[in-house]
């Protein structure tokens, strides 16, 4: 889908669900991973995922322009268009918007180098940084902790 294909879909998703016209641009966004879309306050342009605008994930694209053109109308009304605010709640929930944007595997993982158990209760503490095992106790027991597993190699 491009960027004009984009634009008129979401003109007659703004037409049908929110009985007003989207006035503005839309943006491709290709840096986004962990948002659907975007909308500006400055000049109301919105910005949308450029992954979510594959075939297979066009259920959730129809979701997250529903997202971003509740804030766009509601902004321009002068309401409530924060994600906190009951008139965006309601507005969302009347035209089936999704609330949060799908994981489609954008996100990156998270690289533990350190293993940390407690030696009472065995649970585990991963963490990126080496921790002082004097110092620091288990949240749960308040016991000593172990160094199970050391993924990182050391250069020296």
């Amino acid at each position: 889908m491009d960027s004009v294909e984009l634009q008129n879909l979401i003109e007659q998703i703004s037409l049908q669900c929110f009985n007003r016209p989207f006035l503005h641009q839309i943006k491709i966004n290709r840096r986004m991973t962990t948002t659907g879309g975007r909308y500006h306050l400055d000049d109301h342009h919105i910005e949308i995922n450029a992954h979510f605008l594959a075939p297979q994930y066009h259920e959730y694209l129809v979701g997250i322009i529903k997202h971003e053109l509740c804030h766009y109308h509601l902004h321009l009304l002068h309401r409530g268009y924060h994600h906190r605010d009951r008139d965006f709640k309601i507005l969302l929930q009347k035209v089936d918007g999704s609330r949060y944007a799908p994981d489609i595997g954008l996100r990156r993982r998270k690289k533990f180098n350190y293993i940390y158990v407690c030696e009472n209760c065995g649970l585990h503490y991963p963490r990126m940084r080496r921790i002082n095992t004097r110092r620091y106790r288990c949240g749960k027991c308040k016991r000593q902790l172990r160094l199970e597993q050391n993924f990182k190699v050391s250069n020296k």
